[in-house]
């Protein structure tokens, strides 16, 4: 049996969101900038996926532009705030994507301030100290915090961190990539001044995202060029991996209730049998309504079979990760588990779940699980 439950790194392309792409990449293959039809069809195309988007986030149209990917969304984000809106400090937390990270990196080494705020056992925002944070200094700020983590599920409370924002006058940004699409969201209602999203991670195609940027607030193009994308992105529009986006953003904000049921049903059955069968089982994070309903990351014990779990899992059939895809081929461990001082001496396996997952492949995976974690050691071995 071939189970796939890493979908927090990437989801399979929906059908209909194949269907709607494969004309573009045939017969309607204009560059949208030109003006004669083939042109015409292939703008009109981008304007009702931006339309799509637009009315999932409750943003107007002008709002949201096309990028490649959650990543080129989150670096434009941040080094445009510096560059464009005079952004002087950026907090953020030691458990975001690298991106985000690496990005505030490389601002912190040109003068800007970086701050870090504290992160509980769980991966949870300590508000306390973020409201400290914000009403320390006077220089202009950018706060930049995920909605969902990516390894882990710990989800933030957008509403509270960004009405601690409006008080002290900080920019908020938040990298919804995990969430756009499975949680209701509302730009007006949240009053946030930037999110971003990847269609590859609610069953849309790789290689094609979008950035909010609120009315308000206006930053320069991050990648020069042509007039693309309100002159907001240099390059010739990825038509086919807009229009697929624009679908499956589509399919997933109609079934979102339905979709949510069924997935966090899966989770929960999981944990049920993991609890129950497994020999010294725990869990990294939340694991009720406070995580991410796709992800569970579980921690095992040590033992000769743990130590190879991913490889044993794999030689098994099941697909899983470590943490996040971004760094899998990486020998170094993850910065969430070191965030959030998750024991060293366990091993920790992300399952995350989709509407293609059924309870049989449940089973199927925790028998195996059992076979490596259930098992007795020879004497002498640790």
């Amino acid at each position: 049996m071939k189970v796939y439950l890493d979908n927090a790194a990437t989801t399979p392309l929906a059908k209909e969101a194949l269907d709607e792409m494969l004309p573009f990449l045939t017969e309607n293959f204009g560059n949208p900038s030109s003006i004669h039809s083939y042109g015409r069809k292939s703008r009109a195309a981008i304007e009702k996926a931006r339309k799509i988007v637009a009315g999932a986030i409750n943003a107007s149209t002008s709002e949201v532009f096309f990028t490649s990917c959650g990543t080129e969304s989150n670096n434009m984000v941040i080094k445009q705030a510096v560059k464009n809106l005079g952004v002087r400090r950026i907090i953020s937390s030691p458990i975001e994507h690298h991106c985000v990270l690496h990005s505030a990196e490389m601002e912190g080494r040109e003068g800007v301030q970086v701050d870090m705020v504290d992160i509980g056992i769980h991966g949870e925002v300590d508000y306390g100290h973020l409201e400290t944070l914000l009403s320390n200094g006077d220089k202009k700020t950018l706060v930049t915090l995920m909605h969902s983590n990516n390894e882990i599920g710990t989800l933030l409370d957008l509403e509270r961190v960004s009405a601690l924002c409006r008080r002290y006058g900080a920019y908020f940004h938040t990298d919804t990539v995990q969430t756009i699409g499975y949680y209701p969201m509302d730009v007006q209602k949240l009053s946030v001044d930037f999110i971003s999203g990847s269609g590859h991670k609610f069953y849309g195609p790789k290689g094609v995202g979008f950035v909010y940027i609120n009315g308000a607030v206006k930053v320069q193009p991050f990648i020069d060029g042509g007039s693309q994308e309100r002159n907001m992105r240099g390059g010739t529009e990825n038509l086919y991996g807009i229009v697929g986006l624009g679908k499956a953003l589509e399919l997933a904000v109609s079934n979102m209730a339905a979709h949510r049921e069924y997935v966090a049903d899966l989770k929960a059955y999981m944990k049920s049998r993991l609890d129950n069968e497994l020999d010294d089982v725990a869990y990294n994070g939340y694991t009720d309504e406070r995580s991410h309903y796709k992800v569970l990351n579980v921690s095992l014990p040590h033992n000769t079979k743990t130590d190879l779990i991913l490889f044993n899992l794999d030689i098994a059939g099941i697909c899983a990760s470590g943490g996040s895809a971004c760094t899998s081929g990486s020998e170094v461990g993850s910065h969430v588990l070191a965030g959030i001082k998750a024991a060293q001496d366990r091993k920790s396996v992300r399952f995350s779940f989709s509407i293609h997952n059924k309870k049989e492949e449940i089973d199927y995976v925790v028998e195996e699980l059992k076979k490596m974690v259930n098992v007795k050691e020879p004497a002498g071995v640790k």
